[in-house]
């Protein structure tokens, strides 16, 4: 059921409305990627004047060119990390748009979807976020000593946090808040896996660009194939 979902989100993903949205995702992400690597290097620089004098050796300069290239290294690191809240974003920010083009094209003929005032979506968003963030935060205690096991546990908590997500807003539009929880309680793992499988491309640099678009449109043939 959830490869199924996928394949045919994959499908669409020519539809002028992905496109749309992706490139404004795209867009957001980059942006968010340039400011955070911008503040870590005002910060990096901030400790290192442009010459050090170290004893028995002397003056040492050009320590500039290697904080740069070492944040730009460390960025492109934490960039994996980024990413999950950046999906979130998108899963508030653009989810209508990615979930109408799918019904319009698989569900013809459904009933207009309930929209959540903007209001609303920004302020669940912004919570979710500090949830995501929180939790990962945390997390680092599990990481310490997960050893090679780092990137499944990171998969696994974001894939729940995230599929819960996606779900619950997807099916919102039709349901309502209260019985599109219901709904995610009765297949939590098969919502778990779902987001599971999002939250690991997400983590490969370039592809994750697209995974949002993808997720949105997997969540939403997922939830039409459970209401069922």
């Amino acid at each position: 059921m959830i490869f199924a979902a996928f394949a045919k989100a994959l499908g669409q993903i020519g539809d002028p409305r992905f496109l749309r949205v992706m490139a404004l995702g795209v867009a957001l992400s980059i942006a968010l990627l340039i400011g955070a690597y911008a503040a870590l290097l005002w910060v990096l620089e901030g400790f290192a004047p442009g010459t050090v004098t170290i004893p028995f050796v002397g003056p040492v300069g050009g320590l500039h060119t290697l904080i740069g290239w070492g944040s730009a290294l460390l960025m492109l690191g934490l960039s994996v990390f980024l990413m999950v809240p950046v999906a979130s974003a998108f899963s508030g920010l653009f989810l209508e748009d990615v979930a109408q083009a799918v019904e319009d094209q698989h569900y013809p003929g459904l009933p207009e979807a309930f929209k959540t005032p903007f209001m609303t979506t920004l302020i669940d968003t912004a919570n979710f976020i500090g949830v995501l963030i929180v939790v990962n935060l945390l997390a680092l205690l599990i990481y310490a000593v997960a050893g090679p096991l780092i990137p499944v546990f990171f998969w696994a908590i974001n894939g729940y946090l995230l599929g819960r997500e996606y779900f619950v807003l997807v099916a919102t539009r039709r349901l309502g808040r209260k019985a599109a929880r219901e709904l995610r309680a009765q297949n939590w793992l098969r919502v778990w896996i779902a987001g599971t499988l999002m939250a690991a491309p997400l983590s490969i640099p370039l592809i994750n660009l697209v995974i949002p678009v993808l997720g949105v449109a997997t969540f939403t043939h997922l939830f039409h194939r459970l209401a069922r």
